[in-house]
């Protein structure tokens, strides 16, 4: 596995990172198969308190419980839970970050958050209020490093001008290019990671039938998926192929995969140790479909 620093920061992290959202909910599943990560050489967790009501903090705090500075703990922050359980509502503000904040530690059995992220945002946030409460989280020493979790190219340029974020979780794949047009660029620029997710496109680009995906169609995505499979070999399977093409780009840190099984992991461990593409082959795959760009929040 090999390690990137993620932007100016002092955290260094593991090309692959673990997508904590898509765990079950028995805590020695969840254990069994964090820990065969970690054994594996992905050292980035990544949850929120949105998954699993918190279902999902607590089960990674209790599978890394004593072991605690050999990962880097991420989760999120900015959806708050109806007391009744119906929905969540998004709240920004200061007070409910400070107090989710110490609820994420509770759960995650820690002192320390190594990276504390933004769980969406828009333009009518209270942005310096927002950014208030993680930068006090940070002096405090309750969080090493914040960022943002945002596909909204908008809102990614106000955090890049009016904060100090170290990382911005977006959603990045042959399939969803979008972030090439000007997020990726303004990103490098400014030394802030990108934490990619959705590199598999819902594993489309792997094992799963052709269908539309965002504004692809089936046939569009058929293309995309034959230009994968096209470059597949005894190094590298389709999942291979698709991450590599995402941490093709500079800008990238670390592709953040959702796992669930031994099974998942095993296949993603494989595809991580695949060789990097070339650019010929990182050229195949580009013009085998479209590029798309975001219709919204520019």
């Amino acid at each position: 596995m090999k390690y990137n620093q993620l932007g100016n920061s002092d955290l260094r992290v593991g090309e692959i990172g673990f997508g904590c959202m898509s765990l079950g909910e028995d805590h020695a599943q969840n254990a069994n198969v964090l820990h065969r990560a970690l054994d594996g050489g992905i050292n980035l967790f990544d949850t929120a308190d949105l998954y699993g009501k918190g279902h999902n903090e607590i089960s990674v705090g209790r599978a890394f419980k004593g072991m605690r500075q050999k990962v880097v703990l991420a989760t999120k922050v900015g959806n708050q839970w109806r007391q009744d359980g119906s929905g969540w509502d998004w709240n920004p503000n200061k007070a409910y970050i400070l107090q989710a904040a110490e609820e994420s530690l509770q759960r995650l059995q820690t002192d320390y958050l190594d990276l504390y992220q933004l769980h969406g945002g828009t333009l009518d946030d209270p942005t310096d209020e927002t950014i208030e409460a993680f930068e006090q989280l940070r002096q405090q020493g309750k969080i090493r490093h914040y960022g943002l979790s945002s596909i909204r190219p908008n809102v990614i340029r106000e955090y890049v001008q009016r904060s100090n974020i170290a990382g911005v979780m977006m959603q990045y794949s042959l399939l969803d290019r979008r972030p090439e047009e000007s997020c990726l660029a303004l990103l490098s620029q400014h030394r802030i990671g990108v934490l990619a997710r959705g590199s598999l496109a819902k594993g489309l680009l792997v094992n799963k039938p052709a269908a539309p995906y965002l504004d692809y169609s089936e046939a569009e995505v058929r293309q995309a998926t034959t230009a994968v499979r096209a470059l597949t070999d005894n190094e590298r399977n389709a999942a291979g192929v698709a991450l590599r093409f995402t941490l093709s780009h500079p800008a990238v840190t670390s592709a953040v995969v959702g796992i669930r099984t031994p099974g998942q992991l095993a296949e993603v461990l494989l595809a991580g140790d695949a060789p990097p593409l070339t650019p010929e082959e990182v050229r195949r795959l580009t013009e085998s479909v479209r590029i798309n760009a975001y219709a919204e929040h520019r």
